[in-house]
């Protein structure tokens, strides 16, 4: 099959021939190319402005980033290729993790741009974010099943990022069964995961060498874990040898489980939960006189474009005042972020500000980032997203 040619601009043929593999609109030569009459999700051969092939992208018209880099050839994604860059991602989690617990798949770092795949043991969650790959769902169910032989493949396609591409949400078994929740072991601790109802795949790797680091400082610690979802930080503390754990989420669902994971660990007696927003439930543990040797900060993303860069370092700014009064002297503070748009010089700098304000110290201590299930693409900065400060605070 002969497949429809993208040409770019002059020059603008740079960043793919150095490894990116993102086209923007802005770069394409729309007069030997129609990009707005190809369907979103096809596939095209790349050529330079002087007509050199630079590979295979999948195209998105309606998209700022028009085209995402599948092949530096002229083999399209699919087939042979899908199977062996799922391959090559199972090879590098399995040389980096002993248990089958991670993300097998993370997008662009893969060269599998719009998928993602968590592994839960014999089950795998799949989130597709983009045309192209909805285009090779049925290949892509089959390529997994036949390299894991996994009781059930989840696809659990509710992000937002579906939108732009013009795709609908929806959450549907592929392959086997998958039960409403699976279970998991991180760091030695085990955790249930809602990964039919829960957020994004049910659970977030991302953070586990943070959470590993942490467990090491909490013994006989009083400990507050805010945004804590399911209890990933929370629950690991308590079970490393915290003398008490408090878990502060808005959602319902997400401190019930806490109990559930805190229950099968065997630490709910250490452990409880306030269900509310955190701004509110942080004032309200000020003004009880509450303290804490160990406080950490893991919100959602509050830049998600840099349009909210502004808005969203004050919003970093003001949960750090809010935790750091909450923090005994020689206590230690997590200040962490998935905003990519966030740099971590600026996350410490809130760090910084927000206990200076106050009047103490904060010595940084240690710096986290994502795993090695996360890779990070040398030619994509956007791939590198997560960080979390740790930060001893006196007086």
């Amino acid at each position: 099959m002969t497949l429809p040619s993208l040409y770019l601009k002059s020059q603008m043929d740079r960043r793919i021939t150095r490894g990116h593999l993102w086209i923007y609109s802005n770069e394409v030569d729309v007069k030997r190319s129609p990009l707005k009459g190809l369907e979103p999700g096809t596939q095209v051969q790349v050529y330079s402005a002087k007509e050199r092939l630079l590979g295979v992208a999948q195209v998105n018209p309606a998209n700022l980033i028009c085209a995402r880099m599948v092949s530096r050839t002229a083999e399209p994604l699919g087939g042979g290729l899908l199977r062996e860059r799922l391959a090559q991602a199972l090879q590098l989690r399995e040389a980096a993790f002993d248990q089958p617990y991670y993300r097998l798949v993370y997008g662009d770092s893969d060269l599998l741009p719009g998928l993602v795949v968590d592994r839960f043991g014999d089950y795998l969650v799949v989130q597709i974010a983009s045309a192209g790959m909805e285009q090779l769902k049925d290949e892509v169910v089959d390529a997994l099943t036949k390299l894991l032989s996994p009781a059930g493949i989840l696809l659990a396609n509710e992000h937002s990022a579906r939108e732009l591409e013009g795709l609908e949400r929806y959450t549907q078994v592929a392959y086997g069964e998958v039960p409403e929740q699976v279970e998991l072991i991180e760091n030695g601790a085990r955790f249930m995961a809602p990964v039919q109802a829960g957020q994004k795949t049910g659970w977030f790797y991302d953070h586990r060498q943070g959470r590993k680091l942490l467990n090491q400082w909490v013994e006989e610690a009083r400990v507050l874990d805010v945004f804590s979802y399911i209890g990933g930080w929370g629950v690991q503390a308590a079970v490393a040898g915290a003398s008490e754990v408090v878990c502060v989420d808005a959602s319902p669902s997400a401190t019930d489980g806490v109990m559930q994971n805190a229950e099968l660990n065997g630490v709910a007696a250490k452990v409880t939960t306030q269900t509310g927003k955190a701004i509110e439930v942080l004032k309200a543990l000020i003004a009880a006189g509450e303290r804490f040797d160990v406080v950490v900060l893991d919100p959602p993303a509050f830049i998600k474009k840099r349009k909210d860069q502004k808005a969203g370092e004050a919003a970093y700014r003001h949960i750090n005042e809010l935790g750091l009064k909450l923090l005994n002297s020689g206590g230690l503070l997590v200040s962490a972020s998935c905003s990519m748009h966030l740099a971590e010089d600026t996350l410490i700098d809130i760090v910084r500000g927000s206990a200076w304000k106050q009047g103490r110290d904060a010595r940084i201590i240690a710096r986290q980032g994502q795993g090695a299930d996360h890779p990070i693409h040398p030619a994509i900065a956007e791939t590198c997203y997560l960080k979390a400060v740790f930060a001893r605070v006196f007086a």
